[in-house]
């Protein structure tokens, strides 16, 4: 019997940023991952480091461990935009971006060790003040603003986008904890060390894609002021 001959599908092309949803963000994120692993792979670095050196201390002394490594972690995320927007950056796009993310990270930070959700939450909202800072160059007060405005657009889609990165790295994470379990704690957090230099990436790139995608949506709503002045010239034309 002739076999049937086999025919493939091309799979459709991915939905512009203004109307991608949360499992596109993650699959964009895979993918420029996967085009970056090795450029990328320091953000993981940073969080495998970071998280063997709390392993061993109480939930008061993270959330502390986290306020004072908050520029490290915005001076990540700032470097995840850079990977994800390939944007010209200048010396004091850098030192706005570390500072404002600084700050913004401080609650967050204090929320994590209790309530992860309210964290995440939180960085939804105004946690795009980041790669404003890197890609649009803004001044730090302009960058809290444009975050927040940034954030506000579209929040569902911003919040269950990190909501999804945050869940999908512990879940995979806990999965690889409880495979090993039975080994030797040395062996265990070598894992655990390999396994958030591999997938932390994920979170920072996911994030910095997100912005794209919430910029997008902005953008695509018009500016209200340039809305305003086109409606004030067509009613003076009328008069």
């Amino acid at each position: 019997m002739a076999r049937k001959a086999r025919t493939t599908k091309e799979l459709p092309p991915p939905l512009p940023p203004e109307l991608r949803t949360v499992g596109q963000l993650v699959a964009e994120s895979i993918r420029l991952y996967g085009q970056n692993f090795l450029r990328a792979l320091p953000l993981g670095i940073v969080v495998g480091v970071i998280n063997q050196l709390t392993a061993d201390i109480d939930r008061a002394g993270v959330a502390l461990s986290l306020v004072v490594v908050a520029p490290v972690f915005a001076a990540a995320y700032a470097y995840a935009a850079k990977l994800a927007t390939d944007a010209s950056t200048t010396r004091r796009s850098w030192f706005v971006a570390v500072g404002v993310g600084s700050l913004v990270f401080v609650p967050a930070a204090l929320f994590f060790p209790w309530f992860a959700l309210a964290g995440v939450l939180w960085l939804a909202l105004i946690g795009l003040a980041v790669p404003a800072a890197m890609v649009e160059g803004a001044s730090f007060t302009g960058s809290l603003q444009r975050g927040l405005a940034l954030g506000r657009v579209d929040y569902i889609h911003a919040a269950a986008s990190l909501a999804t990165l945050v869940i999908l790295f512990f879940l995979m994470r806990l999965g690889l904890a409880l495979l090993l379990e039975s080994q030797a704690d040395n062996t265990v957090r070598t894992a655990i060390f390999l396994s958030d230099t591999v997938l932390a990436p994920l979170l920072f790139l996911g994030g910095a894609l997100l912005y794209v995608d919430q910029e997008a949506r902005l953008r695509s709503r018009g500016d209200p002021h340039e809305i305003e002045d086109l409606f004030r010239n067509q009613r003076d034309e009328r008069e």
